[in-house]
């Protein structure tokens, strides 16, 4: 393939391996990459790995319930990134046994390992406690800034029914934006599977909380169930009661009243993880501050 192209060993190598410590011309990319194609060259796996220390394979863990904007454009930048420098995603969806999972790593020697989930508590590479305009905390302190700049001073976030650290962090960031807006404590409660079942639970928190005039729900999803609890109550959204969700998904768009939401475009969060990964500068890249989708639920 030197030979062919009209240059050195060392350079072939540099541009099959797209090495980000060379800067090799275009010209010259172009003729290594035009020989490799047309002696039908094809990398071999293993023996690659062997030489290197891993794979080419970057593996994402996703945990079950994030399922919005911000998953879909974190694995599509990610995913993109990578196949630009000549590496492999792969997704695992779902909570695994350590055992199959250690198998698996094991495997494959990947490249590198991430968890959607703790990148999702964050929404950048810093501490969660950083004051940052791109991160999680702030993502979820504009839908309680945007609720109390519409006069809602007594706002509760709805809730899943299944807790994880995910959760956790997801209601400690909200309290701790009603914190620093002045509102009173956020009162939280949980809407439930089934339908009826998730009526029953609204239906007993507004009996208790009759001044709560918003919810903030945890995602989409869950403002979807809140809202059909509002329907069959017979209580009026926005005018009697305002609901949020959080990190956009389509169906939100389709109810009536079309839900207003937060929108996380986690994109360059993805490519960022890629270029970290393999060791490629990214001072080019900035992240996205999330903003507000609005529409008529609130």
């Amino acid at each position: 393939m030197a030979e062919a192209s009209g240059v050195s060993r060392a350079t072939v190598s540099f541009v099959l391996n797209d090495d980000p410590r060379q800067t090799i011309s275009g010209a010259t990319r172009e003729r290594v990459l035009r020989a490799a194609r047309d002696l039908g060259y094809v990398p071999h796996g293993i023996a690659r790995a062997l030489r290197e220390g891993s794979s080419r394979i970057v593996v994402l863990n996703v945990d079950w319930g994030i399922e919005g904007n911000f998953s879909r454009s974190y694995v599509r930048g990610l995913d993109e990134e990578l196949a630009q420098h000549d590496h492999v995603l792969l997704v695992r969806h779902g909570h695994s046994a350590p055992e199959a999972t250690q198998k698996i790593l094991d495997t494959i020697a990947p490249r590198a390992v991430f968890r959607l989930g703790e990148i999702y508590m964050r929404g950048h590479d810093g501490p969660i406690e950083e004051d940052r305009t791109d991160g999680f905390a702030a993502n979820a302190a504009l839908q309680i800034g945007y609720l109390a700049e519409r006069g809602h001073l007594r706002i509760a976030m709805a809730m899943p029914d299944h807790e994880f650290p995910l959760t956790e962090a997801r209601l400690a960031f909200a309290r701790e934006a009603a914190r620093r807006l002045g509102l009173p404590p956020l009162e939280h409660l949980v809407v439930p599977r089934p339908r009826e079942t998730g009526a029953t639970a609204v239906a007993t928190f507004l009996a208790a909380h009759p001044d709560v005039t918003a919810l903030a729900a945890f995602d989409d999803d869950i403002a979807l169930r809140g809202l059909t609890a509002l329907h069959d109550l017979g209580v009026r959204v926005p005018e009697d009661m305002a609901v949020m969700g959080f990190d956009e998904t389509e169906y939100g768009s389709l109810t009536t009243p079309a839900l207003t939401t937060v929108h996380i475009d986690a994109e360059v969060l993805g490519r960022l993880a890629a270029r970290g990964a393999l060791g490629i500068d990214a001072q080019d890249l900035a992240p996205t501050p999330g903003r507000i989708v609005v529409r008529a639920s609130a």
